[in-house]
């Protein structure tokens, strides 16, 4: 890997400008629309899930948790700048791309993507890197508070290309889960159900952290948690909206269905709260927002605005009982619920879309739409079932291999010490102020 990293570098002294592509104009308006869309999904992950997750973390390990997310968008973006958004979005196999559009060859000042075609296709690669960014980030949040910062870059690194890269191209690069029709506007397989498996996968095989389930082990500064839950919620309309690929009715349409739902998300999961411990807690209103959130996420652009209060709901009470109820259930440690979140809303997101997508919103001029269950088409509940247990199957045998693999370079888990003293000081050598 540092091999290609390092050919890829130092090919960057013979890069040329490449030429237009036809079928597509570039159009000022949606290019401006696509780069604000960019700069809140890049805010998605810093600063804002870097202050979601390090707001739910002990003292000792606020840094070492933000840490994380600066790293995954360090390492994520060189590499899918070099090759990954290539391999995701080119032609090539049902299962992968090719090297025909990197930023060193086949990308110029006034080249067009055939899946972007009013925008530069230079920025829909930033964009499409910033998913790449907050899907490695996310995965952290399950293994937080105990996996080697050594052991977490190893891991970006390589689950970028076994994992993410084949499924974003299975899915929006023209790969056969795209072929057979599945729909996912924004990321309910690649990026949600991905995360919160992979985050499964890695607290299983990392083991829970010391003190689960005897040490209070609660949050230190949920405040910051807030503010993170802020700019994640702002920054899911560029990354619904921006879905879209332009300034149109279907961008609007997807975020007002968002912010629906990660409201209603928010008012359930915190009512059911309430109603079981007698008490609403702010981690539950936040929890419960981002449920909705990552649910709204595959079906935003196809659905109708109150299609997302009920998605949102769904998610706040089944991400709930997720995090609340089999999470104790079976004793495992994901240290800040991305599996019982993201994974289950992704799953859920992903099923429902097949279940509101309405031909009002997906048809357009040139494509006669689809429809969902409540419009009389099982057929694409079916193809949304098939693509929620393709993405699944891979993500745990690429994430498990992946784990492996890094295991035999770097140990994965911090020492028990460090783990004791916190990562902070560990594996940093810093820490917060008293």
């Amino acid at each position: 890997m540092l091999k290609i990293i390092a050919t890829t570098l130092g090919a960057a002294l013979f890069v040329t400008p490449a030429v237009a592509q036809e079928g597509g104009k570039i159009d000022a308006a949606d290019t401006g629309f696509m780069i604000v869309a960019t700069a809140l999904v890049l805010m998605m992950t810093l600063p804002g899930l870097a202050l979601f997750y390090s707001g739910m973390v002990r003292k000792k390990n606020i840094l070492a948790t933000m840490a994380q997310s600066l790293v995954a968008t360090a390492i994520v973006s060189i590499l899918w700048g070099a090759v990954g958004y290539s391999l995701a979005f080119t032609e090539g196999t049902p299962y992968i791309g090719s090297l025909s559009r990197t930023l060193l060859e086949g990308v110029g000042v006034d080249t067009i993507s055939p899946l972007a075609k009013t925008i530069p296709e230079i920025l829909f690669v930033a964009y499409q890197m910033t998913f790449a960014v907050i899907t490695c980030a996310l995965v952290g949040g399950s293994v937080a508070e105990r996996m080697k910062f050594s052991a977490f870059m190893l891991f970006c690194v390589s689950w970028l290309f076994v994992v993410y890269i084949p499924s974003a191209h299975w899915v929006w690069g023209g790969g056969f889960l795209q072929k057979m029709g599945l729909l996912d506007f924004a990321g309910g397989t690649v990026v949600h159900i991905n995360a919160g498996v992979a985050g499964l996968v890695a607290a299983l095989v990392m083991g829970n952290r010391q003190g689960f389930g005897r040490e209070n082990l609660s949050p230190f500064d949920l405040s910051l948690a807030v503010i993170g839950t802020g700019l994640l919620w702002v920054g899911w309309f560029g990354f619904n909206g921006g879905s879209a690929l332009g300034a149109n009715s279907r961008a609007v349409f997807a975020i007002v269905a968002t912010h629906l739902a990660a409201c209603a998300g928010a008012l359930v999961w915190s009512g059911l709260e309430w109603i079981e411990r007698g008490k609403p807690s702010v981690l539950g209103v936040i929890s419960g927002a981002v449920a909705g959130l990552g649910a709204i996420t595959p079906a935003s652009g196809y659905i109708l605005p109150w299609h997302g209060v009920v998605i949102g709901a769904l998610a706040g009470g089944v991400c709930y009982w997720f995090c609340t109820v089999v999470k104790h259930r079976f004793q495992y440690d994901d240290t800040l619920d991305v599996f019982g979140v993201h994974g289950v809303g992704g799953i859920l997101g992903t099923l429902l879309a097949g279940v509101f997508a309405t031909r009002a919103i997906t048809a357009s001029a040139d494509d006669p739409g689809v429809s969902g269950l409540l419009e009389g088409d099982a057929h694409q509940f079916l193809v949304q079932a098939i693509g929620v247990g393709v993405t699944i199957v891979w993500c745990v045998v690429g994430t498990y291999v992946v784990l492996k693999l890094v295991a035999m370079v770097t140990p994965l888990r911090a020492r028990s010490d460090e783990e004791r003293e916190g990562l902070d000081i560990a594996l940093h050598g810093e820490a917060l102020h008293q």
